[in-house]
């Protein structure tokens, strides 16, 4: 999951909670996503996303003073989605103000691509055909997000991280495309040092997140009145880690001499 630079401009959509519909998932099947014919279907599904992902935002402001810009994918065929809609997501990542003291601590050329997205450490909600996902997502190009999780990790902060993984029960940590998996809530500190073994930002990405099942003829959990609430609950409980991990003023581990 990535956004690379586009000229499109977000769609309009209020902060507000709207319920899935049968809809929103059954258009991102194989059969139709393809189609352009759905462009419209599909941006609704992408409105609520964001008007979701604005709730969050807001909230995560007033109740935890942490600043996030929500974008949303694309919903059209693109190039860019190898001419496919498979998944829709909203995603929020450090606004302008946070990208602007990151690149002065990176420098004006690696700092220079914070733009996009795939670049920060980013909250996400992402609808698929059979799935509904809450998640924190480190790309591999979000390396000095990586590099400054681990450097914290190892100034003593270990136990720290581990009990912020350990809170977030349902969840899971996820290395890459690997097919192990550390589940949250019952994660030692055997098993945290085997991933940290392995992870290698700037190479790996890392993923900590939770999947609500939605397969057609099963989805009345994700089409619950009830159900953005909660999604935007479980975003919440994503903000300790995600404080903990991304680089930010009250987070400068990145070139931090020991």
């Amino acid at each position: 999951m990535s956004a690379a630079k586009r000229s499109e401009p977000e769609p309009t959509a209020r902060p507000e909670l709207t319920p899935f519909v049968e809809g929103d998932f059954h258009v991102l099947g194989s059969g139709l996503a393809r189609d352009p014919q759905y462009n419209d279907r599909r941006l609704e599904t992408r409105r609520k996303l964001l008007g979701l992902a604005k709730v969050f935002g807001a909230r995560a402001q007033a109740e935890c003073d942490l600043a996030l810009e929500p974008r949303t994918s694309l919903h059209n065929p693109h190039a860019f989605n190898q001419m496919q809609v498979r998944r829709l997501w909203a995603y929020l990542v450090r606004p302008k103000k946070e990208k602007t003291r990151l690149r002065q601590t990176l420098g004006s050329d690696l700092g220079k691509d914070l733009d996009a997205a795939y670049r920060n450490a980013f909250l996400c909600a992402a609808i698929e055909n059979d799935s509904f996902e809450v998640s924190l997502r480190i790309h591999a190009d979000a390396w000095y997000d990586g590099q400054n999780m681990l450097r914290r990790i190892a100034g003593g902060g270990f136990d720290e991280w581990r009990q912020r993984l350990d809170a977030l029960e349902g969840f899971r940590l996820k290395l890459a495309d690997w097919k192990g998996e550390w589940i949250c809530g019952a994660l030692t500190r055997e098993k945290l040092e085997d991933f940290l073994r392995f992870y290698k930002p700037g190479e790996h990405a890392l993923a900590v997140e939770r999947k609500f099942p939605a397969p057609a003829g099963a989805r009345a959990e994700c089409l619950a009145p009830e159900f953005p609430a909660r999604v935007v609950a479980e975003l919440l409980r994503l903000v300790p880690l995600y404080r903990f991990a991304a680089w930010s003023q009250e987070s400068d581990w990145l070139f931090r001499k020991s």
